[in-house]
């Protein structure tokens, strides 16, 4: 199971190419479902479930080790048993719903496939939201292009997880006389029909659709600066400020975007009139233009925020967006953990939370939700926006930092994390970030510009807006996850009623 764990890794951006592969992820996940058909006991599921588990995760996220070792300092065998205490830990959700498939053990192969689809469903929302939540590398994101896309309109990277389970699960049992069998051909033959309409409905939509907002010109800044460097006073803050202003100044876009604490201090540690400066040239001198900025704010006593502040003609006062969704252990310390932050030199590692839905900088027509870093992974809370038609995010623009995880696939992997929310929400993403990938996102998840990594550069080009909410969006905004979570649930409990029913029919007769 391991090496299947290793290839469902490699599907969500494969290194050195960045692509997502939905076939080998469906691949990967065959191999795991050939595995719990043949098991004979449900502790042997979820032995293979966790081993499964825990070689994915590990093969996904690795690049921990780098923030906590090459920049946190974290001694490397203590950073590394970091890394698999974190993917052993997560691999329990998958090792629980593997027993727990076994527990049915269905002759039928379509109910083998809807139970399975619903275990492996509540395993990736309880990944998503228990204890803060990390579903980062979720099994969704290998199909931002292929089979699968047209259902993020409808029920996101979730339910496109959940179906391609089902779906593995379906090739793990299929046999050779079924290649003879015109009604496997005509099932077939219906679901490709059913993903060829959604495709096309999807294509219709997008097609007739009209925005009254002239396209937004835009400059996104990539400052390329060193993580070590980034938070020392004699390199990488001087280079920052003086680079950033520069670009901010000579910038000639309608709406210019600045990384994740491109401004690497706090406001009262600047010198006289560098911010004040700023907001005078887009509020008054920048000839109609805006700028959003990531920069900490706040004092020992009030407590400090990662924050985006903006300028434009709009906003006389700067524009704040405050981080919502916090990164544990560097940016918040989980209680009884304070012993292991304090093992690694982090700056600024307690930072106060900010509220779910705030508003978005309206500019130009339309209106942009700032996101930072990790946030744009939790599509519920990016679903949270869209309660109010009206005030409804026209553009997403997402201002990250990811040197701490050096030139590593992370960086291909959070480009496919925005692509998939431009997908379920069909709207542009911009993304301004330190080292990679700073890109342009249309509503369609395509993306049609981006700057090479670990390079500085300024990323120029246009973006239209979106109106129209997508299905997703609708229901999302005001149920969360909880309608995925009843469909899980309720399967499995028409499945326990079913396993029941067949005992008892079985010990009667």
């Amino acid at each position: 199971m391991l090496p299947a764990g290793w290839l469902h890794a490699a599907s969500l951006a494969w290194p050195g190419h960045g692509a997502a592969l939905w076939w080998l992820q469906l691949l990967s996940l065959a191999l795991l479902c050939k595995a719990l058909l043949t098991a004979p006991r449900r502790r042997d599921g979820a032995l293979l479930g966790w081993l499964f588990g825990t070689s994915w995760l590990a093969g996904t996220f690795w690049w921990l080790f780098t923030s906590m070792h090459t920049y946190g300092g974290l001694a490397a065998p203590l950073a590394a048993a970091g890394v698999l205490a974190l993917a052993l830990f997560l691999a329990l959700y998958y090792a629980a719903v593997c027993a727990l498939f076994k527990h049915f053990s269905f002759t039928h192969r379509a109910v083998n496939a809807l139970v399975f689809a619903a275990c492996w469903l509540l395993a990736e929302l309880a990944r998503g939201v228990l204890w803060t939540g990390f579903p980062w590398g979720a099994s969704g994101y290998a199909h931002i292009s292929g089979l699968l896309f047209p259902l993020a309109r409808w029920v996101g990277v979730y339910g496109i997880g959940a179906a391609a389970a089902g779906l593995a699960m379906l090739l793990a049992q299929v046999r050779r006389s079924d290649l003879r069998d015109p009604k496997i051909w005509a099932m077939c033959g219906y679901g490709a029909m059913l993903l060829f309409g959604l495709h096309a409905q999807r294509q219709l939509t997008l097609n007739n659709y009209r925005h009254e907002q002239p396209p937004l010109s835009v400059a996104l800044l990539q400052g390329n600066i060193p993580q070590d460097e980034k938070f020392q006073a004699g390199t990488g803050i001087p280079l920052a400020l003086q680079w950033y202003s520069r670009q901010l100044y000579a910038s000639q876009a309608d709406l210019t975007l600045a990384p994740e604490t491109a401004i690497p201090l706090l406001p009262q540690q600047l010198s006289p009139g560098y911010l004040d400066g700023l907001r005078s040239w887009f509020s008054t001198w920048g000839d109609h233009r805006a700028a959003l900025v990531g920069m900490p704010l706040g004092n020992a006593a009030q407590g400090y925020t990662n924050s985006v502040i903006g300028w434009s003609p709009a906003e006389p006062s700067a524009y704040r967006y405050d981080k919502h969704h916090l990164v544990p252990f560097g940016e918040f310390i989980p209680p009884l953990f304070q012993w292991f932050v304090r093992m690694m030199d982090i700056p600024l590692g307690e930072f106060s939370q900010g509220a779910l839905v705030q508003p978005s900088l309206h500019w130009a027509g339309e209106r942009i939700a700032p996101t930072i870093c990790y946030e744009d992974l939790f599509t519920e809370e990016l679903a949270a926006r869209f309660a109010q038609e009206a005030q409804a995010p026209t553009i997403f623009a997402n201002l990250s930092n990811i040197a701490w995880f050096g030139d590593s696939v992370a960086i291909d992997q959070h480009l496919h994390i925005s692509q998939m929310r431009a997908l379920e929400f069909e709207r542009p993403f911009l993304r301004a970030t330190n080292t990679g990938a700073t890109a342009i996102i249309d509503h369609r998840g395509n993306v049609v510009q981006q700057l090479p990594s670990a390079q500085r550069a300024v990323l120029t080009g246009e973006v239209t807006g979106h109106q129209q909410r997508t299905p997703y969006a609708r229901w999302m905004a005001v149920t969360g996850l909880w309608p995925l979570a009843a469909w899980a649930l309720v399967v499995l409990g028409l499945a326990l009623w079913q396993h029941r029913r067949d005992k008892l029919r079985c010990a009667t007769s």
